[in-house]
């Protein structure tokens, strides 16, 4: 049996999971999905008799096991093709305890349901039309949105904004490809049907949309993802005091005593609707502590890897020790925060020497100067003025999608100029209609499918 034939069969059949997070709680909710989710229901439930009731309605009852009651529940009714995955639904509200809720599955999967896979509700609605391959995906990041913006990117796309803007380029490309293939229907007379000015406007029109999408996956993967921000610096000019600062917690243990922090200390906060990982380092020095060594080797792998670090440094280090650390970021390609922590301690004369110097003034202890830090940040890495309305790509499997079409593209631009037989467009053109078509799931492989939708929580 091919895996097209699994998918087949595997739909035919009616799933059951708990989609509210495991574990003990007011409510529990208990989902299924397949033709027979509301007579399997209809065989344990005491109420109305579902079968005839309206899609859309609530309904209250008990739930047994021959006589024996196992709780009184609700009974939320979805009838095909109006739910979410296209097929009939029923959701069942029951109190959160695991007894009751393992009971109930087991009741269920007794009367001809199976336990659903990780992602299976949400591919059925693929696979049932109720949504693109890009929306499902978008579905999973909803569910993992952490911040507002990555929650309303997320919301963006799952609405459909990504695959409208795909949908009209693949539309447009498609009415080229048709005029070729004619053309090769009647290639023996040497005819045009496809004006090759127009499609090389278009061409050019559809590579700039490509071009701002695929600028755009820089933002919308760390707005997807969060920023990771590593805090560098000499050991004790205060790195774990800023930390708690910008958390406003006592999460990293603060000491007089150089070398403390040994090993990297992660925490995330929001700042204007976007999330930070910040990680505290082990300050970075020449050491024979094989400890505290490990620690400094771990702070420059961390710092090859962040998004943005922050330079920490305190009065004691002269503007040419600090110039020299900057200058060493920037060398290896490192976007850096200048910062001077224990502002209190700067002498009008060693702020007149530092003055040259993109240097940011804080007291971490006092937290003075935090906010405006935060905004410096935010400006930093060129999230300050982020519009979350527009179409952002998040995924990697998109942004390489859109590459090679792309390059499909540039091919059938290089084709028109130096001419190359239909043929041969033709070709091209199929090649960029197969890459975009595969991020919004018109062309698919069950292994693509099968790999998407593993990565879901059981339940959705």
């Amino acid at each position: 049996m091919t895996n097209s034939q699994h998918l087949a069969k595997d739909t035919a059949d009616t799933i059951v999971a708990l989609a509210t997070p495991s574990g003990s709680g007011a409510i529990a909710v208990i989902r299924l999905s397949g033709p027979q989710a509301i007579a399997i229901t209809d065989k344990v439930f005491r109420g109305k008799d579902l079968a005839k009731q309206s899609s859309h309605t609530v309904h209250f009852g008990t739930i047994r096991d021959g006589e024996t009651i196992i709780d009184e529940v609700l009974v939320s009714l979805f009838v095909a093709p109006h739910s979410y995955t296209k097929e009939n639904v029923v959701e069942i509200s029951t109190h959160g305890s695991k007894y009751i809720i393992e009971n109930l599955i087991r009741l269920l999967i007794r009367g001809g349901a199976r336990a659903a896979k990780p992602g299976e509700f949400t591919l059925r609605a693929f696979m049932n039309g109720g949504m693109d391959l890009s929306q499902a995906e978008a579905v999973a990041d909803l569910i993992a949105s952490n911040s507002q913006a990555s929650h309303q990117v997320a919301m963006q796309q799952m609405r459909g904004g990504f695959s409208s803007e795909l949908r009209q380029l693949r539309e447009q490309l498609i009415h080229f490809a048709s005029l070729i293939e004619l053309e090769l229907d009647f290639s023996e007379e040497d005819v045009e049907f496809a004006n090759r000015e127009q499609l090389r406007a278009l061409v050019y029109k559809i590579n700039s949309v490509l071009s701002r999408l695929i600028k755009s996956f820089e933002q919308g993967n760390v707005l997807k993802n969060g920023v990771p921000v590593v805090i560098a610096g000499k050991p004790n000019v205060g790195k774990s005091t800023l930390l708690n600062a910008l958390l406003n917690e006592e999460r990293a243990i603060v000491s007089d005593i150089a070398g403390t922090t040994r090993d990297t200390i992660e925490d995330e906060i929001t700042i204007h609707g976007i999330v930070f990982r910040f990680i505290d380092t082990a300050g970075i020095r020449h050491t024979e502590d094989i400890i505290e060594a490990k620690g400094v080797e771990r702070t420059r792998e961390k710092m090859k890897q962040a998004k943005l670090v922050i330079y920490l440094f305190d009065p004691s280090q002269s503007a040419g020790e600090i110039q020299h650390q900057l200058d060493e970021a920037a060398s290896l390609g490192m976007r850096a925060v200048a910062v001077m922590n224990k502002t209190d301690l700067v002498s009008d004369e060693q702020k007149q020497e530092l003055s040259s110097l993109p240097l940011n003034y804080i007291s971490a202890r006092d937290k003075q100067g935090i906010e405006e830090l935060k905004d410096e940040i935010l400006e930093k890495v060129n999230l300050h003025h982020i519009n979350t309305d527009d179409v952002m790509v998040t995924n990697i499997r998109h942004v390489e999608a859109l590459r090679h079409t792309e390059e499909a593209l540039n091919r059938v631009l290089a084709g028109i100029e130096d001419p190359v037989t239909s043929d041969f467009l033709a070709m091209d053109i199929k090649q960029a209609l197969y890459y975009l078509g595969e991020i919004t799931g018109t062309v698919t492989t069950d292994d693509l499918l099968e790999n998407i939708f593993s990565k879901f929580c059981i339940g959705k």
